[in-house]
């Protein structure tokens, strides 16, 4: 794999990237220690076993064809330690010094003339835990690829890996025109004409939906400072499956609710007051078909209002259960959150000299991105270090201050909160309040018990 065009839609990440806003996708992994395992050792394995990976090697360069493109080039002068480094966090709230020093490196912008992902290894002095911070650009991954890029670095996968027998040699392809048979031409033509048909219809559907009058704001609306904040919350996987189990939905619903009573409580707490209208969430939903191409981003989204104003939790939790109902009723190709679909037929060119208009007209469309990010189940480690938890970080549209992104891990739900850093001083508030309204929810439910 030498060159691969990008997809349209990872070319629309490319370009809509500013100082900003920067584009990555980003993940806080904490790990337990082992004795005999040198934080200089973890740095080394680290770096090896990225270097393996081949789309890691790889850069973006702009091409002739088509007009406006860019193509992913094997990198000729790829050095792995320019990429994997070693930051040594002061003694004391491990925790706290990791996610502060995350949030910081959120904020700066992948180098554009080297393969767009970074590695840091975080440890701070004595046998406690270290974290690895990856930063990986949205064009090069959506969420599940990214998750499949990362898992290469862990023992698991790659003891796997290296375990595979020879490559098999592909079979000799008999050699043929370039030019479409006359029936080959007309399926292009009637495939064409339907993927026409579909955008113009994503494309009435958001401008349908688009929010002309935007005085109202809150602090999720605030002006960016291109600055970065993030904060963690841990919830319990087993509470999640409870409340599920009892109201019904899926457990994603139930998080969904959960984002929606922390930020009521958030607002309430620091004396906002609550929005008119319901702030609307894009909840991303991935395309990608199990055994499909793993490359090139392959996404949709929902929209969802999050209820804030709706004082009952479990009223809370119906509505929001309500509203992904009917989200799913109309499907992920349908709906103004399906306008990465739309950016899917758009040529090259209009993806060069529109991401700045799309990339300020996001805030017509969706205050808060809240993903949910699949982990593999069985445990992970790294150099023998076992894995304790993931944080998931997204990064920030234009004209939002704030990101959620959830992920499940060993018996877990792992919350990562990326926020703008002067519109959301007190983030770390904001982590409590997920952790305390799963609580309260919980409270509220009658006990189910689990299946047998």
């Amino acid at each position: 794999m030498s060159t691969e065009l990008l997809a349209p839609l990872d070319l629309a990440f490319w370009h809509l990237e500013s100082d900003a806003h920067p584009m990555h996708l980003g993940a806080l992994a904490v790990f337990d220690p082992v004795p005999g395992v040198a934080p200089q050792d973890l740095l080394e394995l680290l770096g090896a076993r990225a270097a393996a990976i081949p789309r890691l090697r790889m850069r973006v360069r702009d091409v002739l064809l088509p007009v406006g493109g860019a193509a992913w080039f094997t990198d000729k002068d790829f050095d792995v330690q320019r990429h994997v480094r070693r930051v040594v966090l002061p003694e004391g709230d491990f925790m706290g010094e990791a996610t502060r020093l995350a949030g910081e490196l959120m904020e700066q912008p992948l180098g554009r003339g080297l393969p767009p992902w970074q590695m840091y290894v975080l440890d701070s002095p004595g046998d406690g835990p270290f974290a690895v911070l990856v930063k990986l650009h949205h064009a090069l991954a959506d969420g599940m690829r990214a998750v499949a890029i990362g898992a290469g670095i862990f023992d698991q996968i790659a003891s796997a890996g290296a375990g595979r027998g020879a490559v098999r040699r592909r079979t000799p392809v008999p050699p043929r025109s370039w030019l479409p048979g006359p029936y080959e031409a007309a399926g292009m033509a009637m495939d064409r004409l339907g993927d026409v048909r579909r955008a113009l219809g994503v494309g009435a559907s958001v401008v349908r939906a688009s929010r002309l009058d935007l005085r109202a704001g809150t602090a999720l609306t605030a002006r960016s400072s291109g600055t970065r904040r993030m904060a963690t919350a841990d919830l319990d996987a087993e509470t999640v499956q409870r409340i599920r189990r009892t109201e019904g939905g899926t457990a994603n619903d139930v998080l969904l609710a959960v984002v929606a009573g922390a930020l009521r409580r958030w607002m309430l707490e620091r004396g906002e007051p609550l929005p008119g209208a319901d702030p609307r969430a894009l909840v991303p939903v991935s395309r990608r078909r199990p055994g499909g191409a793993a490359t090139g981003n392959r996404l949709s989204a929902y929209l969802l209002g999050l209820p804030v104003g709706e004082p009952d939790a479990r009223e809370r939790l119906r509505l929001v259960r309500t509203g992904m109902d009917r989200n799913k009723a109309a499907g992920p190709l349908r709906g103004a959150g399906a306008v990465a679909v739309l950016a899917d037929q758009l040529p090259a060119l209009a993806h060069r000299f529109g991401a700045p208009l799309a990339g300020n007209a996001a805030r017509m469309l969706f205050d808060i991105l809240v993903t949910s990010v699949p982990l593999p189940r069985s445990a992970l480690s790294l150099g023998g270090c076992p894995l304790r938890a993931v944080y998931p970080m997204a990064p920030l549209a234009r004209g939002q201050s704030l990101a959620v992104a959830l992920t499940t891990y060993g018996g877990g739900v792992q919350v990562g909160l990326v926020a703008d850093g002067k519109a959301l001083p007190d983030l770390d508030r904001l982590a409590r309040a997920v952790h305390e309204e799963l609580h309260d929810l919980h409270a509220l439910v009658p006990t189910v018990p689990a299946p047998a």
